[in-house]
């Protein structure tokens, strides 16, 4: 891995760090530093002059915080003549602003997508992206992973004899669909309208869940609104037993504490791809590592080798 510098924002050091241990590279150091005026002001401490350079930031709250943090990475790894800017994102927030539904509303996925291009990104490795159109805002090479081959491994410990996938609404089917087809098991989705931010309403679930174990999956988990909704149908449907996945575990305010709370979820299941504070871990909750994936993709770019075959279902 002669050549490559690898720096980490504020967002995810720990993450980070996993990265260059299955690399077997150092974490660069970075001094992001803040004036009298609320300015920041960063500065990368190692040499990037013409080295393929890798920026790992996933967009956590404090969002824009990180966010313009990156933005100043990349400027910043620009000027000191960096031969390749990669950002890794392993969570992209903006990705959920991917469409016009109300008038005169921002569509912020395009909009970032533009400003880390425009600050010196060349290539984006991101993980899970929340819609795949959200691929199609950024006029560089993107590399889009997903996590269902750790979930997966994980779930395969269990009896799945009588489970199923359940997808939360029809948007999400696909990917339940390819996540079902790794298990060998079924698939059933729910009939999802979204009123609002923390407003659901799943009118029914298409499939069969009845005395059945399931395993609902979505893209992430915020507040936990969809999980509740979806989980108030299951029991009406007489579903055995339900255990939780997803890939980004956002758990804002108490929500895993509340999903853990109810006697029916037996265990929630996400990825590091964001920071979970210690106050947030329950003995229900299992955080699997998506460091060994991101590391092998960030590899097989910095040498030029397929990362499609990170993608084939096994």
């Amino acid at each position: 891995m002669r050549d490559i510098a690898v720096f980490s924002g504020s967002a995810h050091p720990d993450l980070a760090a996993e990265i260059c241990d299955h690399l077997g590279v150092p974490l660069l150091p970075i001094r992001t530093s803040r004036f009298a005026n609320d300015c920041i002001e960063v500065q990368l401490q190692a040499n990037c002059r013409e080295r393929d350079v890798y920026l790992i930031q996933p967009l956590v709250p404090p969002v824009q915080e990180n966010l313009v943090e990156l933005l100043f990475m990349l400027n910043a790894a620009r000027g000191a003549s960096a031969g390749r800017i990669t950002v890794v994102l392993p969570h992209y927030a903006y990705a959920r602003s991917d469409k016009k539904d109300a008038p005169r509303i921002s569509i912020g996925g395009r909009l970032v997508a533009d400003l880390l291009t425009t600050a010196g990104a060349d290539r984006v490795l991101a993980m899970t992206l929340h819609s795949p159109q959200v691929h199609g805002f950024f006029n560089i090479p993107v590399d889009h992973l997903h996590a269902l081959q750790e979930l997966a491994r994980h779930f395969r410990r269990y009896d799945l004899s009588n489970a199923v996938v359940v997808s939360p609404d029809l948007g999400n089917a696909k990917e339940a669909a390819a996540f079902a087809r790794l298990l060998g098991i079924g698939v059933a989705a729910g009939a999802k309208q979204r009123y609002a931010d923390d407003k659901v309403v799943i009118s029914t679930v298409i499939g069969d869940v009845a005395d059945k174990d399931v395993i609902v999956l979505d893209d992430e988990i915020a507040k936990g609104s969809t999980v509740f909704e979806l989980l108030d149908r299951l029991r009406e449907r007489n579903a055995r037993s339900v255990r939780v996945a997803c890939t980004h575990g956002l758990f804002a305010a108490d929500a895993v504490q509340r999903l853990s709370a109810e006697k029916e979820i037996e265990e929630i299941v996400c990825t590091n791809t964001v920071p979970i504070p210690s106050k947030n871990h329950t003995e229900k909750l299992t955080v699997l590592s998506v460091a060994p994936a991101l590391a092998e993709a960030m590899r097989r770019i910095h040498n030029g080798e397929s990362v499609s075959a990170l993608f084939h279902e096994s």
